[in-house]
Formats: structure tokens, sequence, C-alpha cells
């Protein structure tokens, strides 16, 4: 199949066959011209900045090159990995079938019970920022339009720009075609307006909606001169839009399960971090989808009876034998259970690490016989600069210092729950003005490197390489780290849990 696509050219198409304007009205239904697809155009590559083709330049196709076109773009659709893509491959698509210069998708605003607008149904804008409901709906994803440009469409009144009634609950046209939007009579000042500055000429937009969930979104394609697009092009354009519908709204479905789920998680972890004097603190935490990740990472900061604080990383896997990919919801549960123990015995014996991690493995064994976990608690006194900590089965914390980077090494010892009575010494260490403590849950270390041990190298290394300013600074340490170790499998495959303390 050729890569080239699809494209129209003013004056190049005919009007309807009854003799009326598809531009004043939309229409009743799909096209039944001849009864078949049989304009299909095969034009280069569409880039902002070439200019319109011009009539000599269309080839048409037969009537199964046309279908076999609008196979291609359905499974590009139905592959695409996530919301954000199948949004971008659902305009881009559009573009192509229409011969479009460029798109607009607007998304319906509504509340998880289905009633009024609340929620913009995690989707997210052309550049990753929520477009708030000013016009009656929710965010807008542009193809070829800047954020200035879609602003600027979203000062048209909603009941006279692009998606007139297009995401009206009942009696929504099937489409809308404006052929001309510089003296079309049908178009409002502020669309003229809007449209004259931003050089579109022409535009046809569809809903996308379901019969079980009622209007989704709508879409919009604008070309660069007056036209309207052909009788076939609009019915390869509303196939393919009822085809994206339901699978639009199965993604909006597991956005918000996800969105739902992984603030659920966020619950489960600090809402703040203390601010000792002497200490400063930053964190992150990266969660892998709850269908891929097999465990469920924490870290935590509390302050102490004595004036020291209480820091820990760790993680929780299994819910029984074979616990996998797919065990993070029970987990994550889990999680939060373990998590808020650890700062009950931390308060109770935060001093002893080894003591606090003993009591955790014996609460675990008790409460939770089915699963593991793995961490490490330190106990830090931010006058004295002092360090006590313990690890179970974690990764070795990384001390930053004006010489370097180096692992502290804790003794090798097991997860929590594997052994019949798990045991470990306790490590000691000073720490001067300066100097940076990190830990760290596996998630990150794997991301870094293609094994666990590969991966702390190269940790240990960023963390030394990091430029002076930014190992000043833990917070921006953090973030450094993270862009130094961009594995996207390993992402996808673990959390991701770093908590740094440096010694002011």
């Amino acid at each position: 199949m050729s890569d080239k696509r699809p494209s129209g050219a003013s004056g190049t198409t005919p009007e309807r066959e009854d003799g009326s304007g598809a531009g004043d009205q939309p229409t009743d239904g799909p096209s039944t011209t001849g009864g078949r697809l049989t304009s299909l155009l095969d034009l280069p590559q569409r880039a902002p900045a070439a200019p319109w083709p011009a009539p000599e330049a269309l080839v048409p196709l037969e009537p199964p090159a046309a279908l076999d076109w609008l196979q291609h773009h359905t499974e590009r659709l139905a592959t695409a990995r996530d919301l954000p893509a199948a949004l971008t491959a659902l305009l881009d698509s559009g573009a192509e079938l229409l011969g479009a210069r460029c798109g607009l998708l607007v998304t319906l605003a509504r509340g998880a019970d289905g009633g009024e607008p609340t929620d913009p149904c995690g989707l997210r804008g052309p550049i990753g920022a929520g477009w708030p409901d000013h016009a009656g709906h929710g965010p807008m994803v542009g193809l070829a339009l800047d954020r200035a440009a879609i602003g600027a469409l979203e000062t048209v009144p909603v009941r006279q720009g692009p998606f007139a009634g297009l995401l009206d609950p009942v009696d929504r046209p099937d489409q809308l075609l404006h052929p001309d939007l510089v003296d079309g009579a049908e178009v409002s000042p502020r669309f003229r307006e809007v449209a004259a500055d931003l050089g579109l000429a022409a535009c046809y937009a569809l809903p996308l909606a379901t019969d079980e969930d009622g209007p989704l979104a709508a879409a919009a394609w604008f070309f660069p001169e007056p036209t309207r697009p052909t009788a076939d092009r609009q019915e390869l354009a509303r196939r393919y839009a009822a085809f994206a519908a339901p699978l639009l709204a199965c993604r909006v479905a597991a956005e918000r399960g996800r969105r739902a789920a992984e603030a659920l998680r966020r619950g489960l972890l600090p809402d703040h971090l203390p601010r000792p004097a002497g200490l400063r603190l930053a964190a992150r935490w990266v969660p892998a989808g709850l269908e891929q990740a097999g465990g469920s990472d924490w870290y935590d900061a509390i302050g102490l009876p004595d004036g020291s604080l209480g820091l820990s990383v760790g993680s929780v896997t299994g819910d029984g034998p074979g616990a996998g990919p797919g065990s993070a919801p029970g987990a994550a549960s889990a999680m939060g259970r373990i998590r808020a123990a650890l700062r009950a015995y931390a308060v109770l014996e935060g001093e002893d690490p080894v003591a606090v991690l003993g009591d955790l493995e014996l609460l675990l064994k008790t409460t939770e016989p089915t699963r593991t976990a793995t961490a490490v608690y330190a106990c830090v006194d931010p006058l004295e600069r002092q360090i006590t900590l313990a690890g179970a089965g974690a990764c070795p914390p990384i001390l930053v210092t004006r010489y370097g980077a180096n692992f502290v090494e804790t003794s090798l010892s097991a997860p929590l729950g594997m052994l019949s009575c798990w045991e470990a010494p306790g490590v000691e260490l000073s720490a001067e003005r300066g100097d940076l403590l990190l830990l760290y849950t596996e998630g990150l270390a794997r991301r870094c490197g293609a094994t666990l041990h590969a991966g702390q190298a190269c940790l240990r290394k960023a963390a030394a390489d990091a430029p002076r300013d930014v190992r000043n600074d833990p917070d921006r340490l953090c973030g450094y780290l993270l862009a130094t170790c961009p594995s996207e499998t390993a992402r996808a495959a673990d959390d991701l849990v770093m908590l740094a303390a440096r010694f002011e």
C-alpha cells in the first residue's frame, strides 16, 4: 500500500447529486453516491508548509483501494497503545481520509456518574495541559494547531463554532460542513474572524458518540482553501468515526480507571515531607500500570520524638504462588498497611533500624503471609549528621559527597518474609555538610541498566557526574537522575521511588 496521503483541492469536489450545497445543513445519513467509494486520492505526504496540490496531481483509486485505506487507518487506531496516542491517530487519519491540513478534537467533560460535566475524561490538551471547561466542553487536542490557535478557536461560542450541536445528547447532527468560512452566510462573525486569522477556509466535523455512552467528543478538520470533501470522502470519514467512537469510549473508561487507581495509590504515600533544621528532603514516585506491575513501592519520612528523622523506602510484592504482573492492586493495599506499621515502629524504636525492620518482618509474616517486602530504613540526626540504617533485600543507598558518590554497603540480607527469621546488622556512618543520602527502590536501578547490578552502577555514576548545582539541590538531583535513566520498558514494568536527603 502506498504511504502517500490522500488530499483534496479547491474546485475538484463535486456537488451532491440533488444539487444542494453540502455546507448549509448537516446530512441525514451516509451518502450513497453510486453505492461505492470511488474517489479516494493518492497524493504526496502532507506538510504544514507545503502548497495545496493542484487538481492535475489528483489520481483516483479503485474502490478496493479505498476500503484498504480505510482498514489501514482503523487498524492504526486500534493498535494505539494509550488514550493520547489514540486521539493523535484519530485526528491524523481523519485528516488523511478527508485531505485536510489540520484538525481539532474537543471532548465532552462528564461527571463520574454520567451527569453534569465535572471531569474532562482524563484527556489532556496539546502539550499535556488540561483545557478548562470555558464553553461547555472539555479539553481540546489539536493536529498541526499550536496552543495559541486552539485558544483562539475556543473563543468561538460553542453554538456557533465548528462543533455546534455535535456534543448534544439528543438531536445532534450527523456532520457539519462549512465549505467557505470566509464568505459562508451560515458562519458566525466570530468564527469567520478567527478562521481568517488562522488561515482556515473550510471545515468538516463529525460527532464521536455511542448508543451506550452518548456523545464523547467531536472532531473537526480544516482546509486552507474553500472546498467541499466529496461524498465518498465524507462516507470514509463517517465510517471511520463510527469505528472510532466505541474504541474511544473504552479508552476513556480505562483512562478514568487508571487515574482513579493512581490517585488512590498516591493517597497511600505522604502528602508532604517534613522540613527539619539542617536537612532538605525531596522524593519522586513514578508508578507502573496496575496491569503490568508486580508490586507497589513506598517512601516515607517521619519526625521522631528525639528530634531525629526516620527515612524509609521499600516495595511490597506477591499475593500467593506465581504472583507477578496483575498482582499490584493487592500489593498496593498491603503497602499502605505495611507503611503505616513501619511508622508506628519508627516512633517506638526508630533509633534502632534493625529492630524496626525486625518488628516489620514479624508483622508481615503474621498478617501478610503470602507477601514479601524489601526495605531500607535510616535514622538520621540532622544536627549531628549521623546516619544509622539497615536494609532488607533492598538496593544499597548512595552517599553523594564532594568527592563523588559511593554505595552505603548494607550487609547482604533477604527480603522481609522470605526466611524463618530475618537478621541483618545495622550500618553507622557520619556525613558532612553538603553530603546527600539517596534511598531508592529496585525500579529506579532497573530503569538505568539492562540488569540490576548494571543499573545500580549506572545510577551511582550518574549521581557522581551530576553538576555541582544539581547535587546541591535534592529535588533537582532526583529530576536529573530520572532524565539520565530513561528506560521505557523498565518504567512500565515496575514502580520507581527515590528519596533524597541533603545535609545543610
